[in-house]
This record gives structure tokens, C-alpha cells and sequence, in this order.
């Protein structure tokens, strides 16, 4: 969900909506009402965040990996 912001306030308080929004928040920058830009996480940031999501499931799978469970039965039973 993105928040209307007007861009005087978004100037002075742009170290904090910049954490926000490194934290996934979404802004929209309004000038007497009306949007003119919009201020969200950037892509590049998003890829890195699945990245090491899958390097840490990684991680865990092979520290502590599942056992005495057959995945082909569970997608089959997934399908039936």
C-alpha cells in the first residue's frame, strides 16, 4: 500500500522515508495533491532479498535436512 506524502515533508523527512521504504514501504509524492512520483523499493534490492532467502534455505536444508519423506508421493497426493 503506498502513502501520499507531500514533497515539502517528503524533503525533510527523506533519510527516514528511505529507511522505510528500504524496509519494503511504498510512497507516493504528492505537490497540491497531486502524485508526481513514486518513491519504492528498488528491484535490485528486491533480487538480493531472494537471493539470500534461497542461500540461507539452502543452508538449513543441508544442516538439517528433511528425512523419511517421500516428495513424490506428496505431489502426487498434491494433485489427486
Amino acid at each position: 500500500m503506498k502513502i501520499e506524502i507531500g514533497s515539502y515533508e517528503a524533503k525533510t523527512k527523506l533519510p527516514e522515508l528511505l529507511r522505510q521504504v528500504k524496509n519494503g514501504r511504498s510512497f507516493t509524492i504528492t505537490n497540491r495533491g497531486e502524485a508526481i512520483a513514486d518513491l519504492v523499493p528498488s528491484s535490485g534490492s528486491r533480487s538480493k532479498d531472494k537471493n539470500a532467502a534461497a542461500e540461507k534455505l539452502k543452508t538449513f536444508m543441508g544442516a538439517d535436512p528433511v528425512r523419511g519423506v517421500d516428495i513424490k508421493a506428496l505431489i502426487a497426493e498434491g494433485r489427486a
